[in-house]
């Protein structure tokens, strides 16, 4: 019997917009995966604080959507791959596979939030055009820029080489290769059995919706063996 699949969209998105809109839980079903979901907290139809705080323990209200589970694997992009990989670190025996899509070293920096935070709060115009983008996202009806803004502060996790080699399972990180992430050298150096398949000519935004993510995903989730690093 396989493993159930968690997945756990991205910042400003939500289970629909992140996955269903591009058909991932209809592709899982048909490969004979049952799909695990939701919105993560400040997201989509879940509440929405605005006090940083209240999201301190946003891994632990991920685990709750599949704590009844004692064996998964795990898709995410963006934010929800960091909170897998987190979760990952903690309870390392729950994980089959990971598929990590939209991260790399950054994932090593503590202070990543804080410049998305300040153009969510103050409605400045960012240069930067992955925060446009974000800034766009942020301002769609399913959003509330003071929740988002909330969540960039608090204090996540820290990832470090240590935790990072906690983490037992095969992992697939998936990276376009315009990602603003990237590199992600030191993160696959620091993941035990982990690949990376870079996705040529995508940005960050576009990775999960391209056919070569999807595909990679599906093939590592299913095929025997395919979670041996390369």
């Amino acid at each position: 019997m396989p493993n159930p699949v968690v997945l756990v969209h991205g910042f400003a998105s939500s289970f629909q917009h992140g996955w269903a809109d591009d058909g991932w839980p209809d592709i899982l079903a048909d490969e004979g995966l049952e799909v695990i979901g939701g919105d993560l907290l400040g997201h989509g139809s879940s509440p929405k604080p605005t006090e940083s705080a209240a999201y301190e323990d946003l891994e632990e209200s991920v685990l709750d959507t599949f704590r009844d589970r004692p064996h998964v694997d795990a898709v995410g992009f963006s934010l929800g791959s960091q909170i897998l990989l987190t979760l990952a670190t903690r309870e390392p025996e729950r994980f089959g596979r990971l598929v990590l899509m939209g991260i790399g070293d950054n994932v090593f920096d503590e202070r990543q939030g804080d410049a998305l935070a300040e153009v969510l709060e103050n409605g400045s115009a960012p240069e930067d055009i992955g925060m446009r983008v974000f800034d766009r996202m942020a301002a769609e009806s399913r959003n509330d820029r003071a929740a988002l803004a909330a969540i960039m502060r608090r204090r996540a996790p820290v990832l470090d080489e240590a935790s990072l080699g906690r983490v037992s399972c095969p992992v697939l990180l998936v990276l376009g290769e315009q990602d603003f992430v990237g590199p992600a050298d030191r993160l696959v150096a620091s993941l035990p059995h982990a690949q990376l398949r870079i996705v040529s000519g995508v940005d960050h935004f576009a990775t999960p919706k391209t056919f070569d993510a999807i595909d990679a995903t599906v093939r590592f989730l299913t095929t025997e063996n395919a979670g041996q690093s390369s």
